[in-house]
């Protein structure tokens, strides 16, 4: 069965931002999630583009470490490849209503 670009968006969503206590996916980081061809063990190789706060976000290494880990947490993920990209700049636009409604932003 293929693996579902939902099912590793799900996944994500035990990633928790230490400062915002909001998961990732909620909160917009996530860009894009790129699942590859399937293998001979029908298992993915899955590349994951994701954004921070801020260039200069202090939980950066803790949030990328922990969307690879929950991404290949999976078992239908190989290897989980996490590329932290600025462009477009994440803006609260990108948030999800739940996440907003936690933070008090409207």
């Amino acid at each position: 069965m293929a693996l579902a670009e939902d099912k590793v968006r799900e996944a994500l969503k035990q990633v928790i931002d230490p400062e915002l206590y909001v998961n990732i996916v909620d909160l917009g980081l996530i860009y894009e999630v790129r699942i590859g061809d399937e293998k001979e063990d029908g298992r993915h190789d899955v590349e994951i583009d994701m954004t921070m706060t801020s260039p200069m976000c202090p939980a950066g290494p803790q949030l990328v470490a922990g969307t690879k880990g929950a991404a290949e947490g999976l078992d239908e993920v190989e290897t989980a490849e996490v590329k932290v990209v600025m462009d477009p700049p994440w803006s609260p636009d990108k948030m999800t209503d739940d996440a907003r409604d936690h933070l008090g932003i409207f």
